[in-house]
């Protein structure tokens, strides 16, 4: 096995696919939602679990906090076997009909942070794959949740988008918010284009689906919103790749 010098694996986990939640401590809880889940390994922002659906491995591992821990996660994933990887987190709601508590299963991000264009320049996109996209939403159906397919918004701040106006650059930061308001960016998260560059640069596939915790956006509208969570997105992550093993193809 290559070593794998950030993941601290130390053996093959002998697995394609990948849930990949950024939250440490999300790792083990999904992993049970699996068959036979075990701790595989932990190292820096890296918690692994192994779970199983009909004797194949699946891996549920995190990634931290924004694309360059995102990035490495894909790289070293992919030197051991992984073809196919669903990213599983939050988000937060732009579009006015996003509301907390809905999914948001996101076919391309806009790529406002820093770590994809060390792989290709700006004007490639960022985009998930089609076979891994219609799973996300297939489960989403079957899990009767409200769901929205659509472009998300990755940045690298967190405080830069929810506190704009105190940072030097504020004037240029609400400026592109406007913009990707009127060009109908469902969500705001941190890791979707890292994953979706390089799992293209690397020939893997790779999807991504968000709970939204809330719309800032509603709420200085004054419409009702609710406060979300990752659960759901857990469930359909999971059912999503359990159809994509159904399909033969890793």
């Amino acid at each position: 096995m290559v070593p794998l010098y950030h993941l601290g694996f130390k053996s093959e986990p002998q697995a394609e696919f990948a849930i990949l939640p950024g939250d440490p401590g999300r790792v083990e809880e999904i992993a049970r939602r699996l068959g036979n889940p075990r701790f595989f390994a932990q190292n820096r922002e890296y918690t692994t679990w192994l779970g199983e659906d009909n004797g194949r491995n699946i891996i549920v591992m995190s990634t931290g906090m924004g694309g360059p821990s995102a990035a490495i996660a894909v790289e070293e994933l992919a030197q051991c076997g992984v073809r196919t990887l669903v990213r599983i987190g939050t988000c937060g709601g732009m579009a006015e009909r996003v509301r907390g508590g809905d999914i948001v299963v996101a076919t391309a991000a806009i790529r406002a942070e820093g770590t994809s264009r060390e792989y290709v320049p700006i004007e490639f996109p960022a985009v998930a794959d089609i076979e891994v996209t219609n799973a996300l939403i297939s489960a989403a159906k079957d899990c009767g949740a409200a769901y929205h397919a659509g472009v998300v918004h990755c940045k690298d701040s967190f405080y830069g988008q929810h506190s704009p106006e105190r940072m030097p650059v504020g004037y240029e930061l609400q400026n592109k918010w406007e913009a990707w308001l009127r060009a109908g960016a469902l969500a705001s998260e941190m890791e979707s284009a890292a994953v979706f560059t390089v799992a293209q640069t690397l020939g893997l596939r790779a999807g991504c689906v968000l709970g939204v915790l809330w719309n800032q956006e509603r709420r200085k509208r004054g419409l009702d919103d609710a406060d979300g969570d990752a659960v759901t997105a857990a469930d359909i992550a999971v059912a999503a790749v359990r159809k994509l093993m159904g399909s033969g193809r890793g």
